[in-house]
């Protein structure tokens, strides 16, 4: 037993040192052939960091777009470096739609600008049933006539999937082709995306996982390759090999390995906190240096794991589940410099030489102020004078994406329901005109020269008994707490005279 341990640790101490002789490689190319220049720099950005940094990352329900990451940057400190969406299977109004994928597309060419990078799985439906479909099957349902994503479809179908020629081949074919339709129109914009198809492979619970044999997951994974790389050309894809812990006899890693040639990233889904050394040693010596993340987390690692795990390029928080780890642990990892967000300078510093490469505009190392979120007035921290909270708004909920900004103002109406203003401001500097109580108002705002501050200038032309009056407001917009309070401090000057206030909110 001594021997076969001490043999393993040299191979595993042998191949970790080829790993970080790769991962300095900085011309590594990705297995897709003629791969476009967005995914190879994209690719060789991971190898640069590996070892070095592990990069943040955040889930979003096909529904959110951007609302869980945005959650994500206000709890833990960091806005995720990773945005995540899944191509959906279910039907209208559900949290995992499939129709929101021409929006989620839409979605993921701002954040590929914005600087964030792209990731994308699909909860894909089985070729014995047509979108939508449930995720766990239906109580009653034929077995055999399969629509869910969960379940297990018979040996004679898992076959004639990969039979060319029967129907369930060509009902795949057309499925996975749609898929095709979207993943294209990135790579006419230019997006790089890490493509994670037919995740957890190695476990038994969807309905493509856990075969072995002639007809095996091996193979269906090598088949949407060959569609979607050799059939339609696609080459803005970084496949991303994904399993789960191999957590009983049979989900042994190297039993759902595709091949050197069908992947770029080896990838592991980990809940529970479940962060064995085990998998990483095994994952690493599988990966003979090319860059391992964990695609899924339901917890991310503390940084005393990874001081022990440094390879683990990325995490993604699934969605729903950041709020499960306490504050006290995303404030250690923010406050680790090996982890980097957003808008860490370190990771600026690090994808700016690959997006010049490409010709993509440069990452300020300042970086503008958002302040979505909902936000409570906190009347305690405020200093509104003798007048009090009267009319003012009690809460704010505002939606900061590019240069404009729309926010909701609710006022207390103690007899009745709240009421409600709605403005929309850009922040070019250039005015925007609307209607205050039938007096015409223009709004003029912009960030401040180091963007972290937001100003704006309200005129309102007030026209009464033939009289026109002008009432001026204007307002300096800071976050402060680590993002977690907005203050407002505002200035209005009217016929009833002028006033000072500092108003403080806290994001809700």
């Amino acid at each position: 037993m001594r021997i076969r341990q001490s043999f393993l640790l040299s191979s595993i101490f042998l191949l970790m040192s080829t790993a970080s002789v790769l991962a300095q490689n900085k011309t590594a190319k990705p297995v897709s052939p003629n791969a476009s220049p967005e995914a190879t720099a994209l690719l060789q950005l991971l190898y640069s960091l590996s070892g070095k940094y592990t990069l943040t990352g955040q889930h979003n329900f096909p529904m959110a777009r951007d609302r869980n990451s945005k959650f994500a940057a206000s709890y833990t400190g960091k806005t995720p470096v990773i945005w995540s969406i899944d191509f959906g299977f279910a039907k209208k109004g559900d949290k995992d739609s499939y129709l929101e994928r021409a929006a989620n597309v839409e979605e993921a060419k701002r954040q590929n600008k914005m600087g964030a990078i792209v990731t994308m799985c699909w909860h894909a439906v089985p070729p014995t049933a047509s979108e939508p479909v449930t995720f766990q099957p239906v109580a009653g349902a034929d077995p055999n006539a399969l629509a869910s994503v969960q379940g297990r479809l018979t040996d004679q179908q898992y076959k004639d999937i990969l039979t060319p020629g029967t129907e369930l081949n060509k009902k795949w074919m057309a499925q996975v082709d749609t898929i095709a339709f979207y993943l294209k129109q990135l790579q006419k914009a230019h997006v790089p995306v890490l493509w994670r198809p037919y995740h957890e492979m190695n476990g038994n619970w969807f309905w493509w996982g856990n075969r072995t044999g002639q007809y095996s997951t091996q193979a269906l994974y090598r088949q949407i390759f060959d569609r979607l790389v050799n059939y339609h050309k696609l080459d803005n894809l970084i496949w991303v090999w994904s399993v789960d812990r191999p957590t009983r006899a049979g989900m042994e890693f190297s039993n759902f390995y595709p091949g050197d040639n069908y992947l770029d990233i080896l990838a592991l889904d980990v809940y529970g906190s479940d962060f064995k050394q085990d998998y990483y040693d095994q994952l690493l010596v599988l990966s003979q240096g090319k860059p391992i993340t964990l695609a899924e987390v339901g917890t991310p690692p503390t940084p005393e794991i990874l001081e022990k795990q440094p390879k683990w390029s990325y995490w993604v928080i699934w969605a729903g589940m950041t709020h499960g780890t306490p504050k006290k642990q995303f404030e250690a990892l923010a406050n680790d410099p090996q982890v980097l967000g957003l808008h860490d300078a370190a990771y600026i510093n690090a994808v700016n030489p690959f997006r010049a490469k490409i010709g993509e505009l440069l990452l300020p190392l300042n970086q503008p102020a958002d302040f979505s979120g909902e936000w409570v007035l906190n009347e305690s921290k405020s200093n509104l004078g003798v007048q009090g909270a009267g009319n003012l708004p009690h809460k704010l909920k505002i939606d900061q994406k590019d240069t404009e900004i729309y926010v909701q103002r609710y006022f207390i109406e103690e007899w009745r329901d709240d009421r409600v203003s709605e403005d929309k401001m850009t922040l070019t500097g250039k005015e925007t005109k609307s209607d205050f109580y039938g007096s015409p108002r223009g709004i003029i705002a912009g960030l401040s020269a180091n963007l972290d501050t937001l100003n704006t200038t309200t005129i309102v032309i007030l026209n009464r008994g033939g009289q026109t009056t002008r009432m001026t407001t204007t307002e300096i917009w800071a976050l402060q707490n680590h993002g977690n309070e907005l203050s407002i401090a505002q200035s209005s000057i009217s016929p009833q005279g002028s006033r000072k206030i500092m108003m403080v909110f806290d994001r809700e």
